[in-house]
């Protein structure tokens, strides 16, 4: 198979936009509490602009990134690195979100 033949696999594309797409190998929960990081850091941009705080906005910005990179979305590209390293690094991702303070100590999980 071609490069080209993989990259709807690889690339999702919105408004003439490409986006990288999760790493498949990540198993879902793992992706759902990496995606759920990554909802929470995105809403604290938002908030931390509305209010004004460039240190909550540095706080979100770093979450939403350290989600991405984990979700395989940022950093080197999912497809050619082996399958077992990217979990451990998914792994080792959602474990440094879940020792950042929590933006909203008010969210009821």
């Amino acid at each position: 198979m071609s490069a080209g033949e993989h990259d709807e696999e690889r690339w999702l594309v919105i408004d003439g936009r490409r986006w990288r797409r999760t790493d498949p190998a990540i198993p879902e929960e793992l992706a759902a509490a990496l995606r759920s990081h990554l909802g929470r850091g995105r809403s604290g941009v938002r908030s931390a602009k509305r209010a004004g705080d460039e240190e909550a906005i540095a706080a979100a910005r770093r979450r939403v990134g350290l989600a991405k990179h984990g979700l395989g979305e940022r950093g080197p590209y999912w497809w050619e690195r082996p399958e077992p390293e990217r979990v451990a690094d998914a792994r080792a991702a959602l474990r440094d979100l879940d020792a950042l303070p929590d933006p909203d100590p008010l969210r009821d999980d």
